[in-house]
């Protein structure tokens, strides 16, 4: 296994300052200053890292993808991950339990992730270069979805992945800055809601 060099572990050290600040003083608390207070670094540290915002931002984007990966965990899904040969395609009930279990882990055990997440994205609104290199990380959730639903049988794999991430990103914000923040469904309910969502695309 690599070993991984003081500088990885000081840029994760300073994104991951990064995110705890999003989560809890939004947008505005973001600042180069308060990373190396939050990073307990020098000053000076992080903008050496990230000379501008913009870079600061883009390499918070990129954590942000880093970490809502393992969270998602898409190698607990059938079809994902390493396999001596070809994947099986994926039983609609093991699809089912295996974005059930993702999505009910992000909300229940990450949703400061969440918060962090909807922060970005709306800074993406208002800076033109920010949205070209959050859409950009974003392709690497919705590409293994679009296989995903291909493997699974769809016709119209692109349009039922879009179909598929509304879905979650609506019930995401819902539980995480919505009126549902205090109700959270469980496993089982989620289960519940993928396989009416995908029977009604896929057939049973």
């Amino acid at each position: 296994m690599a070993t991984r060099t003081t500088g990885s572990a000081r840029a994760d050290l300073i994104t991951d300052a990064a995110l705890d600040l999003l989560a809890e003083r939004g947008m505005r608390g973001l600042t180069h200053r308060a990373v190396d207070e939050r990073a307990g670094l020098p000053q000076g540290s992080t903008s050496n890292y990230a000379r501008t915002r913009q870079s600061l931002l883009e390499a918070t984007v990129r954590r942000l993808a880093e970490r809502e990966a393992r969270v998602l965990a898409p190698g607990e899904l059938p079809g994902f991950g390493p396999a001596p040969g070809p994947s099986a395609p994926p039983g609609q009930d093991a699809l089912i339990a295996g974005l059930a279990l993702a999505l009910h882990r992000y909300l229940t055990r990450h949703p400061e992730l969440l918060v962090c997440r909807y922060e970005l994205a709306l800074e993406a609104t208002r800076r033109p270069e920010l949205r070209a290199f959050f859409d950009a990380t974003g392709r690497q959730f919705r590409e293994p979805l679009v296989a995903l639903m291909t493997a699974a049988g769809s016709p119209e794999p692109e349009r039922h992945a879009l179909s598929l991430v509304a879905w979650c990103e609506g019930l995401m914000f819902s539980c995480a800055a919505g009126s549902y923040s205090r109700s959270v469904p469980s496993e089982a309910e989620l289960r519940t809601g993928f396989g009416e969502l995908l029977h009604g695309m896929l057939g049973h």
